[in-house]
Order: structure tokens, then sequence, then C-alpha cells
């Protein structure tokens, strides 16, 4: 799970923004898949009310979910990913360079990032969404990446809730 200020500042799409290491995390994990050809969104609320830190899909419709970890307290503490399986093809844990590698699972992927990239260290196994909820996923995602675009353009103070990934 992210870590956030006290008040998280909204980014233009009206999605929170963590502060300190993990915003740096989340940073590189959006660019470096930006340089890969996937579209992602951050603080990705899914229809089982977890929240996942980064959601991405490809080209080829793939949905990546990646939780940031940024400090082992934080991995200590947060075990609910494993209920991020069921939106997502691929899974991976996103950390810095200073993390302790070894304790992230072997069955999840890897990835270090900073401020400025990322790489993967370790590819995860693939478990592949059944047609229907791929198709439910990726929509809720479109509707969710539109409502955030719509509520950029929105006068200040005008709030909407945003649809849950399905």
């Amino acid at each position: 799970m992210a870590v956030f200020a006290t008040s998280p500042a909204p980014q233009a799409f009206g999605n929170a923004v963590p502060s300190g290491r993990a915003a740096e995390i989340v940073r590189g994990a959006q660019r470096m898949f930006g340089e890969l050809g996937l579209a992602s969104l951050t603080e990705v609320t899914l229809a089982n009310g977890r929240r996942a830190d980064v959601m991405a899909v490809g080209p080829k419709g793939e949905i990546v979910i990646v939780e940031v970890k940024s400090c082992l307290q934080d991995f200590q503490t947060d075990q609910k990913w494993p209920e991020y399986a069921p939106y997502c093809d691929r899974f991976y844990f996103a950390v810095d360079c200073d993390f302790p590698k070894d304790r992230i699972p072997d069955h999840a992927g890897l990835m270090v990032c900073d401020g400025f990239g990322g790489a993967v260290l370790r590819e995860c196994q693939p478990e592949l969404l059944n047609a229907a909820r791929r198709k439910a996923v990726t929509l809720s995602f479109a509707r969710l990446a539109a409502a955030r675009l719509m509520r950029a353009g929105a006068p200040a103070g005008a709030s909407s809730s945003e649809p849950a990934i399905d």
C-alpha cells in the first residue's frame, strides 16, 4: 500500500498522489509502463473494495496490477495483495533499490523503480483472466480513466464518485 501524507494531493485527474518514497516508486513504474506501451492509472478501487496502487492495460489487453512497497514494514503489515489476483493477468511488487528483495514471494513479479523509471527484475507467471472478467475489467478501467479526465476539466470543488473495477 502506498504511504500518503496527511492530506494526499490530487493529481490533475483526481486520484491521490502518494508522498515520499512511494511517490517515486509509483512515478517510476508508470514511466516504465509508458515506455513499454501500457496505459496506467493509480489508486484504482476494485470491486472487492481493495485499492491497487497501479493498474495498467497493455496494447494486447493484458492487465497488470502493481503493489508498491516503500519499506519492509509496509510489506510485512499489508497482506491484502493476494486479493488483487481476480483482476489481473500479472501481479508485481514495485520496490526501490534499498528494499530487501529476497522478502518478495517467488511467485510474484518484482520490479525496482525510482522517480525516473523502472526495471523488471523478475517476471511472474501469468494467470490469465477469463474473457468475461477481462471485458469487465477493461471496460471499468476505461470508464475510470474517462471519469478522471472529465473531472480534470470540472470546476474546482466539484466531486463525483469513481467507478470501481468490476
